[in-house]
């Protein structure tokens, strides 16, 4: 298979690597286009594994060049697939950015997030929350950091935890390296949903959101990527 062009809605912290995802150019009846995640054959994808031949790191609605290689699905991350990141570097082909970036995001909203959310039949969704409200802890002493995000979609499709006042962990990247500059040294950041929607300067916020592997036999909801309308900036990205 020819490299196949994605456009990356996940750049997330794991507690080996990190965790990439996003679309392919291939049409889909409810996801609007395909998702993949790519994988590595052993262990977990690293920093470098999306570090293009420049060596700057690859950041969500860039547009990349990925080998995959076959699909790899682990029920419900039906949509992993096998990448080569040795032998042919990610390659960033453009970045989705300004009214295309704002209109692209309401346009492949997913049809049955039911599907991630509830039956866990499948692992990755791109919805539209109708309210949000985020927080970020950051303990000066320990350096222990926590990101969370709480969500509600409109009908019977959410998660209890999501949609629970502590909401679901975040991993995105960037987001985290937002709560990082707002708490500077420590303290605890909370947000209602206007105010988040005021902080950010944010017309729309859309949430790419996913399933993490099993742990303490359940699948979790995460956030993996927050897109804000219009875009933020925070400068170089820590995780």
């Amino acid at each position: 298979m020819p490299p196949q062009e994605v456009l990356i809605l996940a750049m997330t912290r794991m507690l080996s690597g990190i965790c990439t995802a996003g679309f392919t150019k291939e049409r889909d009846r409810v996801t609007g286009l395909r998702w993949v995640r790519p994988v590595r054959d052993y262990d977990t994808v690293q920093p470098g594994d999306m570090t293009d031949a420049d060596g700057r790191v690859v950041a969500c609605c860039d547009v990349v060049e990925l080998e995959l290689l076959e699909p790899r699905p682990e029920p419900p991350h039906v949509e992993d697939w096998l990448t080569d990141f040795v032998h042919h570097r990610p390659r960033v082909v453009r970045h989705l950015e300004g009214q295309q970036r704002a209109a692209f995001f309401p346009r492949f909203l997913d049809k049955d997030p039911a599907q991630v959310l509830v039956e866990h039949s499948r692992s990755l969704c791109l919805v539209h929350p109708e309210c949000v409200w985020a927080s970020f802890s950051l303990d000066g002493y320990s350096g222990k950091y926590d990101v969370r995000m709480g969500f509600v979609l409109e009908g019977h499709v959410n998660h209890p935890r999501a949609a629970s006042r502590r909401g679901a962990a975040v991993t995105d990247l960037k987001w985290r390296e937002l709560g990082r500059r707002w708490l500077g040294r420590g303290g605890t950041l909370w947000f209602e949903h206007d105010e988040l929607f005021e902080s950010l300067g944010a017309e729309a916020i859309y949430l790419a959101v996913g399933l993490s592997r099993n742990w303490q036999g359940e699948y979790w909801p995460l956030v993996v990527g927050v897109h804000v309308v219009p875009d933020y900036e925070v400068g170089e990205v820590r995780g």
